[in-house]
């Protein structure tokens, strides 16, 4: 099946797409050091990454004409800094805000799905009017906004076709939700918002997958069991942070536990296999990814990534990592910042994947993508019910 990625960034979204089958015809990023990252993993034949035509341009200079009108998919992480928290939070105002772009794509295209991943920002009450302005434009994208029109008129005007209850034209079948990449098995408690739409003449019913991954089976394996440490052939040790409300939910578990779910995967699960990272940056090291960088300190709201959790959300910030983010804190309750390689590992890329750029633009790279892994489950599910719609309508 075909697709078309929009937004690439350094690839995360686009290789779990890939590796659910998709085929893509085009990648779209304009940032140089993004591209020179897939360019970098296409030369060194990283899954199927040689194949993909990556596009260096902005959106607004993409031929989208070039793709052709009903294919299988078209993704896009939107960039989400209008409506991060750690941003300016200037939403629809934000001259970064790529939506309405994206849906002018769409209504070019018309491809038979469309995934969307996005800040949990997204959803605040704040931006609650212009995500379900969002949505809307989603489901009717032949629906233009007119060029003396506001987007809250817009917005309007597509309210009360919506409620007519008889669209005609294209339009789609959205929905949205929160996922939590640690519910999937990333190594990473991650919320960020999902948008699928489904074109509404294929008649698709659709949901979520259900996640596959829980707390409280990781806390079974932890203070119940013991399973989680004899897996990794160490004594049981005493996890620091654990409050009174943890230890009730513990006890509960005790009481009694059944769950066809997978445990939560910890830091230590993504990265107890790897050397000890290198002091220095080593000339010779492919991709030149696990060495230490110093300075890492932690403070009140910033104190790192226990080992024996999944990692606290990756970040980004305009020049990187925001100060005491994206550390590991080890048992003897001491801080370092995370290597390339492990934030890599956190985010579910290939150990072959590298990123181009110094550690700060390696590290901005990685905290921006969608975690491969999670990636491909959504976009498997997405595939199988094309599939079956083609296979029905054989």
């Amino acid at each position: 099946m075909r697709s078309l990625e929009l937004f690439t960034g350094a690839g995360g979204l686009a290789l779990g797409i890939s590796l659910a089958g998709f085929k893509h015809l085009a990648v779209v990023e304009r940032d140089a050091d993004a591209c020179a990252s897939l360019r970098e993993n296409q030369r060194r034949r990283v899954f199927d990454m040689a194949k993909w035509p990556v596009n260096q341009c902005d959106l607004a200079a993409f031929d989208c004409r070039s793709i052709p009108e009903g294919v299988e998919l078209l993704a896009a992480g939107v960039p989400c800094q209008p409506f991060s928290i750690g941003g300016k939070h200037r939403g629809h105002e934000d001259e970064r805000n790529m939506f309405p772009q994206t849906v002018d794509v769409i209504r070019t295209t018309k491809p038979k799905a469309i995934l969307i991943e996005n800040v949990r920002g997204l959803t605040r009450t704040s931006f609650a009017v212009y995500f379900s302005y969002i949505q809307l434009m989603l489901t009717y994208p032949e629906i233009r906004r007119k060029t003396s029109e506001s987007w809250e008129d817009h917005r309007s005007r597509l309210e009360r076709y919506h409620t007519r209850g008889k669209p005609d034209g294209l339009h789609y079948r959205v929905v949205a939700q929160i996922l939590n990449a640690a519910d999937y098995g990333v190594p990473q408690k991650r919320e960020r918002v999902f948008i699928v739409g489904f074109r509404s003449d294929l008649g698709l019913e659709w949901s979520f997958p259900q996640r596959t991954h829980s707390a409280d089976a990781l806390l079974w394996e932890q203070f119940c069991t013991g399973a989680y440490w004899s897996r990794h052939e160490i004594s049981k040790r005493s996890i620091p942070g654990v409050d009174e409300a943890l230890q009730n939910r513990v006890d509960k578990l005790r009481a009694g536990f059944l769950s066809f779910q997978e445990p939560w995967r910890t830091v230590r699960d993504a990265i107890g296999d790897l050397p000890r990272p290198s002091k220095t940056r080593e000339v010779d090291e492919p991709g030149l990814t696990h060495f230490l960088i110093p300075g890492a300190r932690s403070y009140i709201g910033h104190t790192g990534s226990p080992l024996d959790h999944p990692a606290k959300t990756l970040k980004a910030g305009d020049h990187g990592v925001p100060g005491g983010e994206n550390m590991v804190v080890r048992p003897d309750g001491s801080v370092r910042y995370f290597t390339i390689r492990e934030s890599a590992r956190l985010q579910t890329f290939p150990d072959e994947y590298v990123f181009s750029g110094s550690w700060t633009e390696s590290m901005r790279q990685i905290g921006n993508a969608v975690p491969v892994s999670l990636a491909a489950i959504v976009a498997k599910d997405i595939r199988g019910r094309l599939e079956a719609r083609r296979s029905s309508a054989a």
